[in-house]
């Protein structure tokens, strides 16, 4: 996993107390858009590599991912 994917994990364990603090987050520590961060986050969780370094977070995505899909 490279150091980027490795930021992306961390930024998605962290709590955010109000509406943008987020996206501001994402823009500030990674240099990229929401929408690009929402790319390659959706991209780890299906990256083996990154269950292995962050079982908690990718599980928890995954199964908000998993919800999100039956409900379409």
């Amino acid at each position: 996993m490279s150091d980027r994917d490795v930021a992306v994990l961390a930024v998605e364990r962290s709590g955010w107390p109000g509406p943008g603090a987020k996206e501001r987050a994402i823009r500030e520590r990674l240099g990229i858009s929401p929408t690009r961060y929402y790319q390659l986050l959706n991209a780890l969780l299906d990256d083996p590599r990154a269950l292995q370094h962050d079982p908690v977070t990718v599980n928890r995505l995954r199964r908000v991912r998993d919800e999100r899909r039956e409900r379409r």
